[in-house]
C-alpha cells in the first residue's frame, strides 16, 4: 500500500487517483471469483488479523497517547481502544460476514414475457465503494469485509485519531486477501490525516468510485452528502423515538425505553424523544420518568410532562429537533398515535421509530405509516443494527429512499441487472 503519509497536498490527488484505479482492477478481479473464494478470503483476513495482534496493539497505543494529548473525551478514547479482547471481537466479526449467503449472483425473480424471452433479475456488485468514517477502528475491518462479501473493492477513509490503528488492521486485512490469491488492492486505506483526501473521494476519483458510504458524526455525513459528485449511502443522523401508547404494558415500557435511551446513549439507534399517548400519561409517566432518572438521565419535557413530573425541565423547539448522543431525553404528551406520528413526520430524520402497546391494530397501523428506515414495535430501539438483524455486520444505517434503506450490510451493497435469454427472437 502506497505509503501518503505527509504527503503534500498537491501530490495527494494523484495518489488518490492511482488508488481508484487499482481499485477498479481489483473490483473485477473479485466480481469474477467464486463465493467459495471470497469465503476463505474473509476468513484468511480473520487469521491474518489475528497474527498481527502485536502489530495492531502498537499502531493503536500511538493513536491512544494521541487522542489523550488532543484531549478527547474518556468515551472517545473507550471506542478507539484495543486490546487482545477487542482484537479477538474483530476478527469473530469478520468470520461472521465469511458465514454469510454470498449475495452476488443471487437470483432475484425469474420470468418469462409472451415473446418467450426468459428474464432474470440477479444481484451484481456496486464496483469499488469509498467509505469515510471517524474514530472507530473495527470499522476497517468491518467495511472491507462487507465489501469482500459483497465481491466490492473498497477505498476507506479513516478517522485521524485511529489512522495507525487502522493502517494495522488494513495491512492485515491486504496480507490475508493476498493469501488465497485475490488482489490486495481489493482494500486500500487512504493513509493521511489531510482532510483533503475526503474532498477528492467525493469527487468520485475519475469514476473509479461507484458509492461513497459515510460514517461518522454529523459534520462529516452532512460534508459529504452536500459535495459528493457520486451516489452516497447514509444518515444525516438518528433522531430516533419511542411512542407509548394508550395499549402499552406499563412494566414492558419502562423496561424498553429505559433501555433504548440509556443502554448506549452514544449510538445513532439511541431513542432521543419520548412521545407518551395523553389517555395514560398521568399513571405512567411518572414511573417511566423515575425508571430514566435513576438511570442518570436529564428529562426534558412540554408544559404536560412537565406538570406531571416535577424534574422536567422545559424542552424548546430545538429540543424536538436534536441527537443528543447523550443522557439527555425529550418527552411530549401526544393525542394517541395520531399525535406520535405527526410529531415523527415533523421531526423526524427517518432512522429508527418504535411503538410499545398491546393493540395489533395500533402497532399494525404505526408500522404501516411511519417511513422510517426501521420501525419496530414492542422492542428498543437499540435494536436498529445489522448485526442484531442477522447480517453479520453493517457499514451504517441508511435513511434515504434510493437504493438500500435501515442497516447496510452485504446484501445491500449490492445492486442488479437483468439476464436475458433467448432462442433466436427478433422484434417486430
Amino acid at each position: 500500500m502506497a505509503d501518503t503519509l505527509h504527503t503534500p497536498t498537491e501530490d495527494l490527488h494523484a495518489v488518490l487517483e492511482r488508488m481508484g484505479t487499482q481499485a477498479r482492477a481489483a473490483s473485477a478481479a473479485l466480481a469474477k471469483a467464486g463465493p467459495d473464494t471470497r469465503t476463505r478470503a474473509i476468513g484468511a483476513m480473520a487469521d491474518a488479523l489475528i497474527a498481527a495482534e502485536s502489530d495492531v496493539l502498537a499502531a493503536n497505543a500511538e493513536d491512544l497517547a494521541g487522542g489523550k494529548e488532543k484531549g478527547l473525551s474518556a468515551a472517545m478514547l473507550d471506542r478507539l481502544a484495543l486490546d487482545s479482547d477487542r482484537v479477538a471481537s474483530i476478527a469473530e466479526a469478520l468470520r461472521a460476514v465469511a458465514e454469510l449467503a454470498d449475495p452476488v449472483g443471487t437470483e432475484i425473480a425469474r420470468w418469462t414475457v409472451p415473446s418467450g424471452l426468459d428474464i432474470a433479475r440477479v444481484r451484481t456488485p456496486l464496483g469499488v465503494i469509498g467509505i469515510i468514517y471517524e474514530a472507530r477502528p473495527n470499522v476497517t475491518a468491518d467495511a472491507a469485509a462487507l465489501c469482500i462479501r459483497s465481491g466490492n473493492a473498497a477505498i476507506l477513509r479513516a478517522g485521524s485519531e485511529s489512522l495507525q490503528s487502522s493502517i494495522a488492521i488494513a495491512n492485515a486485512l491486504r496480507a490475508g486477501l493476498a493469501s488465497v490469491g485475490l488482489p490486495e488492492d481489493a482494500v486500500q486505506l487512504v493513509q493521511t490525516k489531510d482532510r483533503a483526501a475526503v474532498g477528492h473521494m467525493l469527487t468520485g476519483l475519475n469514476g473509479n468510485i461507484d458509492v461513497i458510504v459515510p460514517r461518522g458524526g454529523k459534520s462529516l455525513v452532512a460534508r459529504v452528502q452536500a459535495e459528493a459528485r457520486v451516489p452516497v449511502i447514509g444518515h444525516l443522523e438518528g433522531l430516533c423515538h419511542t411512542y407509548v401508547d394508550a395499549g402499552a404494558d406499563p412494566q414492558k415500557a419502562i423496561d424498553i425505553v429505559v433501555n433504548a435511551k440509556m443502554r448506549r446513549t452514544g449510538i445513532c439507534g439511541a431513542t432521543e424523544t419520548l412521545l407518551i399517548d395523553e389517555a395514560i400519561a398521568a399513571d405512567l409517566l411518572p414511573a417511566i420518568a423515575a425508571a430514566l432518572t435513576d438511570a442518570g438521565c436529564t428529562l426534558k419535557g412540554d408544559d404536560t410532562a412537565q406538570a406531571l413530573v416535577t424534574n422536567v425541565q422545559p424542552a424548546s423547539e430545538e429540543d424536538w429537533r436534536t441527537e443528543y448522543l447523550d443522557t439527555i431525553i425529550s418527552v411530549r404528551v401526544v393525542d394517541g398515535v395520531e399525535g406520535a406520528m405527526a410529531h415523527i413526520e415533523t421531526y423526524g430524520t427517518s432512522h429508527t421509530e418504535c411503538i410499545i402497546t398491546e393493540d395489533q391494530e395500533t402497532a399494525e397501523r404505526f408500522l404501516a405509516e411511519v417511513d422510517s428506515g426501521i420501525v419496530i414495535h414492542n422492542a428498543s430501539t437499540q435494536f436498529a443494527d445489522g448485526g442484531q438483524f442477522g447480517m453479520g455486520a453493517e457499514i451504517g444505517i441508511a435513511t434515504g429512499r434510493i437504493h438500500a434503506r435501515g442497516p447496510v450490510g452485504a446484501e445491500q451493497l449490492t445492486i442488479f441487472k437483468y439476464q436475458v435469454r433467448g432462442t433466436g427472437q427478433t422484434r417486430p
